[in-house]
């Protein structure tokens, strides 16, 4: 609903009787809030007002602010808190849990899909289709988003956990938060809840055959359906499980031989780094390292794993940033007193990866499809799509029916994401495709490859020399000629720098052996390149020179085509 701006009618101060109102609405609304708690957020005395505004769509909506931040809002007299509001009663609604990078997509206005579901091992909450609910992210109790349940839970658990599960209405980081103070959510731990009693959920679904073949479906066969934590059978936790080494499908050791100690080293340097990469900005220095443990990195952990510094060689949060400090990567200073904050970072710090070329992204998806059994079993040319190649390759209108692709269709249209490739996991021989797939699309760099597209990069060799990588599609040497004063042709010359040639150096060349003036000048339109201009059509001569000489390509050389004819004057 605030997914984009919305336009503000009026802003005003609340009065006494409205206030009165707005705290009966409050008690009926949410009957768990306790008196005292109630008048906490609708305070007696500090400023309250009422902001009446138009959503993007249209929706008339009633906000009220306290404090700065809104914490409740109103449409069609139905209310609704806030996330500001929920990081004071985080358990005012039932909550259900998401993968962290799926709320870039709540931001952006989508609804919450089943399949973004993490299903802890207490089982889903019960709700009733149209109840309110919060939703959070895996590792933090503090809701990021409000929305309405499409479906009861009972009737979650029956669709295998497909389809639509939550109408989302507000998130942290849209515009109705970003008209607060637009602080970052607290770091709550989730509460540790036992499982369900098996003998109380078999008497509950005994009347219904249908619904007790799917919860043991879900149960035994989760891991072929979703992929998700349903893997997570039986009574381990979500820290016990992303520990053991028999959890193959989101807690993969490539090298089969890493203390856990070193995994949570690698762990905490990647999550480190892409939030530095994806999530904080410059705007947001100084930040508090708490914050920047709560908020950023502990929301770029992969799934299915659990942050923890204290499991790593470094112990304490302090002492990994000291070391990171002493890379150059960020500088980390106590603006008052035993408070320790991030003041500066160096964005240009070399810690991109390296290139990856085609054959090297099909190897990837080939080994992942193989070891995750996914050939179909029937047709050795058709690939079974878990949810990691759904996400990947499906567009939204896909997802739910297309369940097997043919091999060439899945190499052309996979979407690989290139956060951290080689230079995080310098020890694989291997990159995992798990960790490319997390962020997929939920990245503000939306940097992706394919072999449809791939990021293009070129490299040229030189004798005796490292070959020289860049970004970008490499231009073809350009020759073309034009007309000068008195109807005087010259030859041009572009993009020589590309191919490692010095202008001055070719320019000079053919001075000599054209025997005509020749002039280096910066080339229109292209940033620091030169270009050279020799009198004549001289095309003859710069074929030989780059060609035979320089032993060039001849694709990579245009205009040879405009030398002059035998027997005509240059």
């Amino acid at each position: 609903m605030f997914a984009k701006a919305f336009r503000v009618k009026s802003n005003t101060a609340i009065k006494g009787s409205d206030r009165r109102k707005l705290r009966a609405d409050v008690m009926a609304a949410f009957p768990t809030l306790g008196t005292d708690q109630v008048s906490v957020l609708v305070p007696g005395k500090e400023e309250l007002t009422i902001v009446k505004l138009y959503a993007h769509r249209g929706d008339a909506v009633t906000v009220y602010v306290s404090g700065g931040n809104p914490i409740l809002f109103e449409v069609e007299k139905n209310l609704y808190p806030t996330v500001y509001a929920l990081w004071s009663y985080p358990d005012l609604l039932p909550a259900f849990t998401t993968w962290p990078p799926v709320l870039e997509k709540l931001v952006g206005g989508a609804d919450l899909m089943l399949p973004g579901l993490v299903v802890p091992p207490a089982g889903l909450p019960q709700v009733q289709k149209g109840d309110l609910c919060a939703i959070a992210l895996l590792g933090n109790r503090a809701p990021v988003a409000v929305g309405v349940a499409a479906m009861s839970t009972a009737e979650m658990l029956t669709s295998g956990l497909k389809g639509r599960g939550f109408s989302v209405l507000h998130t942290y980081q849209d515009h109705l938060w970003r008209s607060g103070d637009k602080s970052s959510p607290p770091s709550l731990a989730p509460l540790a809840l036992d499982p369900p009693d098996l003998s109380e959920e078999k008497e509950s679904v005994q009347a219904d055959p249908a619904l007790q073949g799917d919860l043991r479906r879900l149960t035994l066969k989760g891991e072929e359906e979703n992929g998700e934590v349903q893997r997570m059978c039986g009574e381990k936790s979500l820290s016990e499980a992303s520990e053991d080494p028999s959890f193959r499908g989101l807690n993969p050791d490539p090298t089969g031989s890493k203390t856990l100690q070193e995994q949570m080293d690698e762990l905490v340097q990647r999550c480190f780094l892409h939030a530095l990469k994806c999530q904080v900005r410059k705007a947001d220095l100084p930040l508090l390292t708490s914050t920047f443990l709560g908020s950023h990195m502990l929301s770029c952990c992969p799934e299915g794993r659990q942050l923890d510094i204290k499991k790593s060689s470094y112990k304490k949060l302090s002492k990994f940033l000291q070391h990171m400090q002493q890379e150059q990567i960020i500088q980390v200073k106590e603006l008052s007193k035993g408070v320790e904050s991030i003041v500066a970072v160096d964005w240009k710090h070399p810690r991109k990866g390296s290139i990856l070329e085609g054959g090297e992204v099909r190897t990837i998806i080939i080994n992942y499809v193989k070891r995750n059994d996914l050939v179909d079993a029937d047709n050795k040319n058709l690939v079974k799509l878990d949810p990691i190649l759904c996400d990947c390759i499906l567009e939204k209108n896909e997802q739910h029916t297309i369940m097997k692709l043919p091999w060439d269709s899945l190499l052309t249209r996979s979407k690989l994401k290139i956060m951290y490739i080689r230079s995080l996991q310098t020890t694989a021989h291997e990159p995992d495709l798990t960790h490319y797939l997390y962020f997929l699309e939920y990245s503000h760099t939306h940097l992706f490859i394919c072999l449809e597209k791939l990021q293009p990069v070129y490299q040229v060799t030189f004798p005796g020399q490292e070959p020289i990588v860049k970004k970008g599609r490499i231009c073809p040497i350009d020759i073309t000629l034009a007309q000068r004063a008195s109807n005087k042709k010259v030859t041009v010359v572009r993009n020589l720098e590309a191919y490692g040639l010095d202008p001055c150096s070719v320019a000079a060349i053919l001075q000599q052996r054209c025997q005509a003036s020749a002039t280096v000048t910066p080339a229109p339109g292209a940033k620091d390149s030169l270009q050279v201009q020799i009198q004549g059509n001289q095309i003859h001569h710069l074929s030989r020179l780059l060609l035979e000489e320089y032993q060039l390509p001849r694709k990579h050389i245009q205009g040879l085509e405009k030398a002059p004819k035998p027997g005509k004057k240059k």
